[in-house]
């Protein structure tokens, strides 16, 4: 029996259906910071700091609903890529928020410029998790359907 996603839609992870927009705001606001590195519009520092916001929150709905998977489901917590994904995602969510309170502090145009490395960290924190995620889904099977 595959471990099962206890916090689904008709049948369907939702912390799955809530990952892409994880990914969305993170990689923009990276890429925002890129592009306010080249042109020095400040709508991309602005834009930045939205995203990274979004970001925030999108991976709070993600994570409450990983978790309620992550407690409920004992074969879950049994692999060590669960347990990878967890660390992960947390580390990430601590460095975003660090990043949009560094950010907010000194403004977005400064902090695009001096952040930029902990929004590049975000992402790569992002594709570790994502790696492990999809080690959970592919390898174990976890949320799939039999």
């Amino acid at each position: 029996m595959n471990p099962r996603s206890t916090a689904q839609i008709a049948g369907h992870p939702i912390h799955a259906m809530l990952v892409p927009f994880v990914i969305a705001f993170y990689v923009g606001s990276f890429v925002a910071d890129l592009l306010y590195a080249q042109t020095m519009d400040p709508l991309f520092a602005r834009g930045a700091l939205w995203l990274m916001g979004g970001g925030i929150m999108a991976s709070a709905f993600a994570a409450t609903m990983g978790l309620i998977d992550f407690m409920a489901e004992p074969l879950i917590r049994e692999l060590s890529a669960a347990w990878w994904h967890l660390g992960g995602n947390l580390a990430m969510s601590v460095l975003s928020i660090l990043d949009w309170v560094l950010r907010y502090a000194v403004g977005a145009e400064a902090g695009s410029r001096a952040y930029i490395w902990l929004s590049f960290a975000t992402v790569l924190l992002l594709a570790f998790n994502g790696w492990k995620g999809g080690q959970m889904v592919y390898r174990h099977r976890v949320g799939v359907a039999d």
